[in-house]
């Protein structure tokens, strides 16, 4: 397949990267000091369990020079997009699909908006990277999750495209999934993050000290029961024993681990607080469920939007 990555930072490079090395042809859109390095370097992939790789593949900064491929990976922050899809056009053939691997449960609506719904995959992702200069992505584990499916449709079905994406992911060594209704895994996603992120972002601590407290841990949890209520009541069959899954997979996480949301606070960084805790309250809100927990922590990490020095 012939892929183009938008948003070749740590999760997008990182995919692309895969699909380079097993043998698709990858284009990265890129910029600035990144897109130089990966010109002049290639793309170095660091990561001491799966061992470090390089690949030399093709980056531009204009998706013109592009052209049409078959599948569009779609990897920038959600506050970004308002500058990235107008970029899409370019590279957009007559069954070019776009499967976008962004946070929160709106990008898959946005992303039809601007290029229809039969063009969009939805798609989630389990992984720990980082961009740790230009042209070098480090991974920290081994996860490498991809659940993708379609989103529209009352019945959307697993689709021949989906199941094609699923091969060439999983020949990439890629741990990809593919599932009949993508809202699920999207969703599922977006209960658990939208709480720890929050909480996490709040406090300005990982993970380990805030589940080890049982009051915190317990409010982080009625968190992700407003999510989930707020799931069900949009019509989306999440597992009936998520929160339950959601324990456990906490569980296992290292106490040091801090969302992504929490990294960019810290660095002064745009952060995703409109994507996720955002949009739970203003579903919330149209549909007339209360979210008290996910309502204080918008309020608290809304002032934080924009970008500090």
């Amino acid at each position: 397949m012939r892929f183009a990555i938008l948003g070749a930072g740590a999760v997008g490079g990182y995919y692309g990267a895969k699909l380079a090395r097993s043998g698709h042809e990858v284009t990265f859109l890129a910029r600035g000091p990144h897109l130089t390095a990966i010109r002049e370097r290639g793309l170095q992939i660091r990561s001491p369990d799966l061992g470090d790789f390089t690949v030399h593949p093709p980056a531009e900064d204009d998706p013109a020079r592009i052209g049409p491929v078959d599948v569009v990976v779609l990897a920038v922050k959600t506050y970004a997009n308002p500058g990235a899809f107008p970029m899409l056009a370019p590279m957009l053939g007559r069954d070019t699909s776009i499967l976008t691997l962004q946070n929160g449960v709106d990008s898959t609506a946005e992303l039809a908006q601007a290029v229809g719904e039969g063009r969009v995959i939805g798609g989630t992702t389990y992984i720990a990277t980082a961009l740790t200069g230009p042209g070098v992505i480090e991974q920290t584990g081994t996860h490498r999750r991809i659940v993708l499916g379609e989103v529209f449709g009352e019945a959307p079905g697993l689709s021949r495209r989906v199941e094609a994406l699923q091969e060439a992911l999983s020949g990439a060594d890629i741990q990809a999934e593919a599932v009949p209704d993508g809202r699920v895994p999207i969703w599922e996603k977006f209960i658990v993050l939208a709480s720890v992120s929050g909480f996490t972002g709040v406090t300005r601590l990982p993970i380990g000290p805030l589940w080890a407290d049982s009051f915190c841990r317990a409010q982080l949890l009625e968190g992700c029961r407003e999510v989930e209520r707020l799931a069900r009541a949009s019509g989306v069959p999440v597992a009936a024993d998520i929160l339950e899954r959601i324990t456990m997979y906490i569980d296992d996480i290292p106490p040091t681990m801090r969302s992504s949301l929490l990294i960019d606070l810290s660095a002064g960084k745009q952060i995703e607080v409109e994507a996720l805790q955002g949009a739970v309250v203003r579903r919330a809100r149209t549909l007339g469920i209360a979210v008290p927990v996910m309502s204080t922590l918008y309020a608290a990490l809304k002032p934080w939007a924009s970008p500090r020095s």
